[in-house]
């Protein structure tokens, strides 16, 4: 039973605060943001399909926030036929609804891929009696696997946010960050440094973090260089900022976080954000997804490349929910040009692609609920 009048508390406690790091659900695009005219491409490799077990010992897990089918299909247009995606050869669908809505948010829906249970909208590791639900990378943790985090948002934002904290709302963001310090999580990359040292407890947690043994880090230069021990990364003050402004973080703090976390010789279970896609939705500007949903596919080209290599490496890549209603109404292969439509600012109810690659991923084949995932996750990577 969902009891409604605590969640509306909690959510009117919050209603008359403005948040700086929910800025993007009010961005607005002209015209021109309509038409992606084509850009620099990038060379797409094509992977072994050979792996050396049935089971994974490794886990990464890449969420594009608001990534829809036809964001995919966006963006392999823009690169002019290719992506790295079309490696994954067993492709399925979930369906992303939460406990007390047909369209769930970021919040519910990263609860549910990270607990296996579906919860209100705006919850964080918690269930619909905002009780307490271990996620998969806590449970990853408890087993001696190695544990990380990577996001082109602030790293205390709802989808990295629903992988290792437990509040009854998403923008309780000092209490999130807060909860870091309640784990062992090997690696963290991402914005949200103000949540961690511009606190209102006076609480410095990027001192504490450094006390408990993490390496920290702002510079990307520095951060692609760390291979091995604790590192808690911290990039922006804020988000990341778009793509001209972040460059190559995604698949730079990607490789890093692969590199340290693979030293584990149990595993590793690592959750990889590319948030900005469902930005670009939000603001229904066709350039700013594919910008995001390009980079989003070249990270997912370093899984792929580790997963290859490696063998027993399971790659799942899929997305809370759908943002925007993008339909392409335009554009050319040949010439890399998109040109979409918007219904919507805001999410969908549609259901959103998976894709998988390695071993146990035929597993990801049909319609699912987002749960499902979850369990199918678990049952792979840590047997129950």
């Amino acid at each position: 039973m969902i009891h409604k009048l605590p969640i509306l508390i909690i959510a009117l406690a919050f209603s008359f605060s403005t948040f700086a790091q929910d800025s993007y659900l009010d961005a607005k695009t002209d015209d021109k943001e309509k038409t992606y005219l084509g850009g620099k491409t990038y060379e797409v490799k094509t992977f072994t399909q050979d792996f050396k077990s049935k089971k994974p010992k490794n886990i990464i897990l890449l969420i594009g926030d608001g990534m829809g089918v036809t964001h995919v299909f966006s963006g392999l247009t823009a690169n002019k036929g290719r992506l790295f995606l079309e490696n994954c050869k067993h492709i399925g669908f979930s369906k992303t609804q939460s406990a007390d809505n047909y369209i769930t948010d970021s919040a519910a829906g990263g609860t549910a891929l990270s607990t296996g249970v579906r919860t209100y909208n705006g919850a964080i590791g918690v269930n619909s009696d905002t009780i307490s639900i271990k996620s998969i990378l806590e449970e990853a943790e408890e087993n001696g696997l190695a544990t990380g985090l990577v996001s082109t948002s602030t790293i205390t934002h709802a989808t990295p946010a629903s992988f290792i904290a437990h509040q009854p709302q998403r923008n309780m963001y000092e209490e999130i960050a807060a909860d870091f310090l309640k784990t062992d999580i090997d690696v963290f990359i991402g914005g949200g440094k103000t949540h961690f040292t511009e606190r209102k407890d006076g609480r410095n947690l990027v001192e504490e973090l450094v006390k408990k043994g993490y390496r920290f880090e702002e510079d990307l230069d520095k951060i692609k260089k760390v291979k091995k021990g604790k590192l808690a990364a911290l990039t922006a003050d804020g988000d990341a900022g778009r793509l001209t402004d972040r460059g190559e973080m995604l698949p730079i703090a990607t490789k890093t976080a692969i590199n340290i976390l693979s030293n584990n010789k149990k595993g590793f279970f690592l959750m990889v954000e590319g948030s900005q896609i469902d930005w670009g939705g939000h603001a229904s500007s066709t350039i700013y997804i594919v910008e995001d949903m390009l980079d989003f596919d070249k990270t997912i080209g370093k899984a792929l490349e580790f997963a290859a290599k490696d063998g027993e490496t399971l790659v799942l890549v899929t997305a809370d929910h759908e943002t925007g209603g993008m339909a392409i109404t335009g554009g050319s292969i040949k010439d890399g040009t998109v040109k979409a439509g918007y219904p919507t600012g805001g999410h969908t109810a549609v259901m959103v692609p998976i894709f998988a690659y390695g071993p146990g991923a035929e597993e990801f084949i049909g319609i699912m609920k987002n749960t499902d995932i979850h369990a199918k996750m678990k049952k792979l990577l840590l047997g129950n």
